[in-house]
């Protein structure tokens, strides 16, 4: 036998109440950190007949449930002050400094994103699109690393999109063709559990570096070996992109693009125009994650050094990425031959042979340890290794995309 309407409407009706107590309650613990217990509630305890009468009418329950929360809202319950400032600067602390845990996980994610590079440089031929590289890395990860996400949208950039720091992106989704005589800048990072890894390989699409090619590469080269060499915990990172730009000076003027003192350069910041963004960032659940200005590190306002997106100085278990570039950007090479400062600099008809040259980036992970810093990326990364790399590649019968398509 039903229950009477009007015991029905009783019982929704102490629900309702019950329900809005207890979110009361709920919230004072929230704010106060203190259980409070409300004047009558105790009126509205459900006998064990209303309990089994309840039972029997959940989807009705929920419904109310639903109601009041919805009706909670519009009230204004939840308007209140929350303060998203008191722990930021600790949350944010905690992610700087990595675990053991957590930098098991960045090795792996290492691991995985750099055989997946490995693949491509062996893939890729003269005449491909730049967004079959793009699909081959993801399709490794995935694969062979359960590595669902990228940890930002892959850059497959080649000739001249090589100079485009951000290429890959809706308006340029990696489309071109891949030409011969092309280098290829590919910024590519797999993720797993959050966590990121960030690696860009530069290589000639043919196999065979110009002599053009090799020095812009070699001089990119010797940049980051000499910031590794130089990292060790209390090392100001404003300092490593300094020294970066130096020696990224010093081997343009070899090449015959640049003339004059190197320290006369750097007085008028001429390293930004070759390479505008900073050297590096923190790593971790984030590509380029918090931490890199808590409160008293200012940002610089010199060129280049005004991009960095950290400036402190590096302690144990920081994890960053070392990316120094040489790039031959046209706007920025145009605005530095017309400003006197810069443009006495410059030799104009050795610059002419490198327009539309593109860019050189060679990135790196690292974490900061007690005496230095240990290297997570692992690829070819002298001009030796990668010609020998990529000419056992393209030797060999068969490739992983090739090998992972009979399976299916």
């Amino acid at each position: 036998m039903s229950q009477p309407y009007c015991y029905t409407g009783c019982t929704f009706l102490k629900l309702c109440i019950w329900f809005s107590l207890m979110y009361l309650k709920i919230k004072c613990i929230l704010l106060t950190g203190f259980s409070v217990e409300f004047p009558y509630s105790t009126c509205f305890h459900f006998t064990s007949s209303e309990k089994t009468w309840l039972k029997k009418k959940e989807y009705i329950v929920s419904a109310v449930v639903a109601g009041c929360f919805l009706i909670s809202i519009s009230l204004g319950f939840f308007r209140f002050n929350v303060n998203n400032k008191i722990l930021h600067p600790e949350i944010a602390e905690c992610r700087v400094i990595k675990t053991d845990m957590e930098l098991e996980v960045l090795r792996y994610t290492n691991k995985i994103s750099s055989e997946a590079h490995k693949e491509v440089m062996k893939a890729v031929k003269v005449g491909m699109k730049e967004y079959e590289m793009e699909s081959l890395f993801q399709h490794y990860c995935y694969t062979r690393g359960g590595m669902r996400h990228t940890s930002y949208t892959c850059i497959c950039g080649s000739g001249e999109n090589s100079s485009v720091l951000h290429y890959g992106h809706a308006g340029a989704p990696n489309d071109k063709t891949i030409e011969d005589g092309d280098l290829c800048l590919f910024d590519m990072g797999g993720e797993y559990y959050c966590y990121s890894s960030d690696i860009t390989c530069t290589f000639p699409a043919n196999g065979k570096f110009t002599a053009d090619q090799r020095a812009v590469y070699e001089a990119v080269l010797k940049a980051s070996r000499a910031v590794m060499a130089a990292i060790k915990p209390g090392v100001a990172w404003p300092d490593m992109h300094r020294l970066a730009d130096r020696v990224h000076l010093e081997e343009l003027t070899r090449i015959g693009i640049l003339k004059g003192n190197v320290d006369d350069m750097v007085k008028v910041h001429l390293g930004a125009v070759f390479m505008p963004h900073g050297l590096g960032h923190l790593l971790g659940i984030d590509v380029h994650d918090v931490g890199g200005y808590p409160e008293g590190v200012e940002r610089a306002e010199e060129p280049g050094l005004r991009s960095l997106r950290t400036a402190r100085r590096l302690q144990p278990g920081m994890v960053l990425t070392v990316e120094p570039g040489i790039y031959f950007i046209q706007p920025l090479l145009e605005q530095a031959l017309h400003d006197p400062a810069q443009a006495c600099f410059f030799n104009s008809h050795v610059l002419q042979r490198f327009r539309g040259f593109g860019g050189v980036r060679i990135e790196d992970d690292i974490v900061v340890t007690a005496t230095g810093m240990e290297l997570l990326t692992c690829v070819p990364r002298t001009v030796e290794e990668i010609e020998a790399f990529m000419a056992e590649g393209q030797s060999s019968a068969k490739s992983f995309g090739c090998l992972s398509s009979q399976k299916q």
